[in-house]
């Protein structure tokens, strides 16, 4: 691996990382010389994720409570990296949608990715360090049946932009905007909603990428290592797609 994509002697926080792209992003970093601190709610999964990557750490983590947070980067003398990962779904247009799955998402996907930067950007400007948020492709056009997720993702999108205003020298903050990726996410998705019909709905699914296929969590850890590393030093602020041609049909 090039010395311009790699990580070593960098400590990186992953929310959401015991499966999906936070797993893939965290076993990445790892590969590329980061110590990587994985924060999850599954502990079994997140635990033996941990035990399998020299370098890795696992820290319990629910981003929807503010002390859990400060636990995850409790004791941390250094920290380069945040990627946030952690992040629910929903299926319903605006009339199918209750109050109280909205309020979830938005603790889930809004206010977790707010606690996590507000608890680290001190430590993350000290060495002018790098934020990645995960949105997605609902936060730059509508989807049908995705009231709540559109709103959360599109939050997370403006809320990486201004970060990027008010710190533009003291650290940075990009955003990647995946397609639908072939994750647990997915798979939960499909059992909660399509149990008798998933391999159809799967198909959907990567139908409606141009590319003609789901986009894979390897991939978007690539793309958040890129963003992490010198290479891309000059990036601010950026909103980059990762998503099968889906925003350009």
């Amino acid at each position: 691996m090039s010395d311009l994509f790699r990580l070593d002697g960098k400590v990186a926080v992953i929310t959401g990382a015991a499966s999906g792209i936070g797993e893939a992003t965290a076993r990445l970093f790892i590969e590329a010389g980061a110590r990587v601190i994985i924060g999850d709610l599954d502990e079994q999964r997140g635990g033996a994720l941990a035990g399998s990557l020299k370098g890795a750490e696992f820290r319990r983590c629910d981003v929807t409570d503010e002390e859990s947070i400060m636990r995850l980067f409790e004791g941390l003398n250094t920290l380069d990296i945040l990627v946030n990962s952690a992040g629910i779904g929903l299926v319903g247009n605006v009339q199918e949608t209750e109050r109280e799955g909205f309020s979830r998402l938005w603790r889930v996907n809004v206010e977790g990715t707010f606690l996590a930067v507000k608890a680290s950007l001190e430590l993350l400007m000290r060495v002018r360090g790098s934020i990645v948020n995960i949105g997605s492709v609902a936060g730059l056009v509508g989807i049908k049946r995705r009231f709540a997720y559109c709103a959360t993702k599109g939050a997370v999108i403006a809320m990486t932009k201004q970060l990027a205003v008010d710190y533009p020298t003291q650290v940075r903050v990009n955003c990647i905007a995946p397609g639908t990726v072939d994750s647990p996410f997915v798979e939960d998705y499909l059992e909660r909603y399509h149990r008798h019909e998933k391999e159809k709905i799967r198909i959907e699914l990567s139908g409606r990428q141009p590319l003609g296929r789901m986009g894979r969590p390897e991939e978007i850890a690539g793309l958040a290592l890129y963003i992490c590393s010198p290479a891309a030093d000059f990036m601010n602020g950026s909103i980059i797609t990762i998503d099968g041609g889906w925003t350009a049909a």
